[in-house]
């Protein structure tokens, strides 16, 4: 019994690169496999296309939160049996990276991962993760991943304080520790100067056609010290009309939004508009 729980340890926990730690089932390593073969040849001319059709091949796995809160030290989670919205985000944009360089070998998919993941592309600890998606998109333009759109199809700058991780402490495992609140607070502290840029909720129809195939949506709230609820990818689907590719709280898979992206967001409450980031 022992020797068989020291091989499911090694098989899910191993050391790669600058990952501390990375986490991947058996079941996951076959997922990627399967999700290779799937993605050979979905490579478009823009990046965009590919995101799309990347992204739809997850249609239907379940939607799952906190799959990256596991373990006692912050590690790199590979989990393709359950998505929340940002990870689904992070997976198709790594597997889009891959299909556009010509890449299938699962140390390719690590590296991407943990460059979108974290500040600066390395794994160092829970604070080196993009927790606050508006902070996920800055530092992701930052390494040339993709450009923040916003500001150019009509947002309207805006500064609000970010602190719901430390002042919600009891919400988030990791926080526990206190060199990890700190380092938290100390993020919230440098994003309290930064402003970002919104398209409000009631400029998103007249804007629509400026929003691209593959842009990623985020959806900006009026919830005390939180910048972002909830994030998916563009799709102009066969109405003309742009939805929400996502891993849906609703309808608790990942599924193209029923309703056009104006639409699905006046219900609801505290959205107060989106921010848009285009893959480069």
């Amino acid at each position: 019994m022992k020797n068989l729980l020291y091989i499911l340890f090694f098989l899910c926990f191993t050391f790669h690169g600058s990952a501390q730690n990375l986490v991947c089932s058996p079941q996951d390593r076959e997922a990627f496999n399967s999700k290779i073969r799937t993605i050979s040849d979905l490579k478009t001319q823009d990046i965009g296309r590919t995101m799309v059709a990347v992204g739809k091949t997850f249609i239907g796995i379940p939607y799952v939160a906190k799959t990256l809160e596991i373990g006692e030290t912050e590690s790199l989670v590979i989990n393709f049996q359950g998505l929340d919205c940002t990870t689904f985000v992070e997976n198709v944009l790594a597997f889009s990276l891959m299909v556009q360089n010509n890449e299938k070998d699962f140390d390719s998919f690590i590296d991407h991962l943990e460059t979108i993941r974290y500040k600066d592309g390395q794994l160092n600890g829970y604070s080196s993760r993009l927790h606050y998606f508006s902070e996920w998109i800055a530092n992701n333009e930052h390494k040339g991943l993709l450009k923040d759109m916003t500001s150019q199809i009509g947002g309207v700058e805006s500064t609000k304080a970010i602190n719901f991780m430390s002042t919600h402490r009891e919400l988030y495992p990791f926080l526990k520790d206190a060199d990890n609140y700190e380092k938290i607070q100390a993020s919230e502290q440098f994003l309290k100067s930064q402003s970002i840029c919104i398209l409000p909720q009631d400029q998103i129809k007249a804007n629509e056609h400026l929003i691209q195939s593959g842009d990623i949506i985020a959806l900006t709230t009026s919830i005390k010290g939180l910048d972002i609820t909830h994030t998916g990818i563009a799709s102009r689907e066969s109405d003309g009309r742009i939805h929400l590719l996502h891993a849906s709280t609703g309808s608790m898979e990942v599924e193209v939004s029923k309703l056009p992206l104006t639409e699905y967001l006046k219900g609801i409450k505290s959205n107060t508009g989106i921010m848009v980031a285009r893959p480069l």
